[in-house]
């Protein structure tokens, strides 16, 4: 279990930042390059490669290198271990708002 958390947490890390989600967002449509993923970006080459290293330590893309080209491609596998602890939460959740309100409308008070 503890495993487990360590890899939800990597990937919640990962998904925090707009260009990061924006990258995975472009993966769906297949496999990308390095200079093609960035090209949307304003930022030098070397900072967009931290966001990649991010997604890949997170599990969410994979990296092949053919020659001087690293193509990147979404790995869909943690976005499904987070989906599913979010779903065993989700549970949990929709309680809560049902729990307050029977503890702001408190105990009934009989009319003596």
């Amino acid at each position: 279990m503890p495993n487990h958390l360590a890899e939800l947490d990597r990937v919640f890390r990962a998904l925090t930042d707009p260009t990061r989600r924006a990258v995975l967002e472009r993966l769906t449509q297949g496999p990308g390059a390095v200079t093609d993923l960035a090209r949307p970006f304003r930022m030098t080459l070397p900072s967009f490669s931290q966001h990649l290293d991010v997604l890949e330590e997170s599990g969410l893309v994979e990296s092949r290198k053919v020659g001087r080209t690293r193509t990147y491609r979404l790995a869909p596998r943690p976005l499904r271990l987070a989906e599913r602890w979010m779903e065993q939460q989700r549970g949990s959740w929709e309680r809560r708002p049902d729990q307050l309100d029977r503890f702001l409308e408190g105990p009934k008070e009989q009319d003596e």
